[in-house]
């Protein structure tokens, strides 16, 4: 998630610094061509658009904002060149809602789109032509596509992912499929099987007292501590909101001893620099010889919901 995150953020700054050079390069262009009319605008409007790619790079809280800079200089741009292009410029008619929907939300670029319609066409086309204004709307609606479609399957992949949205462990529904399998794929076998339940309460109050951030630092901290001390065929869920299962199949008593003690010591050389030191509750729940599914998984949630509580 994070990852996703820091490369989409990388991406905006390289299409900023893009139109950046663009820009500047246009500006030279007519320099060397001698249209010094056409020169002040473009100049400035790569300072502007350096502006807007430097409040990427500091990732700072002015992210709209820049986004809000890129849209004028597009748009002021847009303006300068239309009725320089004759018939041709109907070509550039879609890169105005283009613009709109890649930097701003869908539905308010969908109201900006049509709001400037008119002053996109007269600025292409004195005779308003028929034509033109269905052409533009026409672009306006596939432009608006590409968002929504993106939408729909991003909401889609979120539906069918099985790992947490916000850290390195699966989420409750795959957590609890996954558990039932392996019970019953070791008991089967005739393998001993174990759960520890970790309970962080620090995650409750951490982004009411430090932020978001510290939040996720915490989250990231601690599933980093413990798939570090799990084996390749261990697996981590995220059972409640404070609340973890690690789930050791083939693993006796003994070994999800260990496996505890390793973890709680992993834990406590964990420092944050907000949080300080991670503090968890940590308790294994054991296979019972003969013990049937549901009355394990009772077992397992009552010493969750004991753990969580105490």
């Amino acid at each position: 998630m994070a990852d996703d995150n820091q490369n989409h953020a990388l991406r905006l700054v390289v299409a900023y610094a893009i139109a950046t050079l663009l820009l500047g390069g246009y500006a030279i262009w007519r320099y060397l061509m001698g249209d010094y009319r056409r020169i002040l605008l473009p100049a400035s409007l790569a300072l502007v658009m350096l502006v807007a790619c430097l409040m990427r790079v500091s990732r700072a809280s002015q992210t709209r904002l820049s986004a809000y800079l890129a849209l004028i200089v597009g748009y002021l741009m847009l303006a300068l060149e239309l009725p320089w292009l004759n018939e041709t410029g109907i070509m550039w008619l879609g890169f105005a809602p283009l613009l709109t929907v890649l930097l701003l939300p869908l539905a308010s670029a969908m109201l900006l789109n049509l709001l400037l319609a008119p002053a996109w066409l007269l600025l292409i086309d004195n005779r308003l032509d028929v034509h033109l204004a269905l052409s533009y709307i026409a672009m306006t609606l596939v432009v608006a596509l590409v968002p929504w479609e993106q939408r729909r399957q991003q909401a889609l992949l979120d539906a069918t992912n099985p790992r947490d949205p916000h850290c390195n462990a699966l989420a409750r529904e795959a957590l609890h499929e996954l558990l039932a399998s392996e019970y019953q794929r070791t008991q089967f076998l005739g393998q001993p099987f174990a759960v520890l339940t970790l309970h962080l309460p620090q995650l409750e109050m951490a982004s009411e007292q430090f932020g978001n951030r510290a939040r996720q630092s915490l989250l990231d901290a601690l599933c980093l501590a413990i798939n570090r001390c799990s084996r390749r065929h261990d697996f981590l869920g995220r059972q409640s909101a404070s609340t973890f299962w690690l789930v050791l199949p083939d693993t006796s008593q003994s070994g999800a001893q260990m496996v505890q003690q390793r973890i709680e010591q992993a834990l406590e050389t964990t420092v944050l620099v907000d949080t300080g030191p991670l503090r968890a509750s940590v308790a294994h729940c054991q296979r019972l010889p003969g013990e049937s599914w549901p009355r394990f998984e009772q077992r397992l949630l009552a010493m969750t919901r004991h753990l969580s509580e105490s």
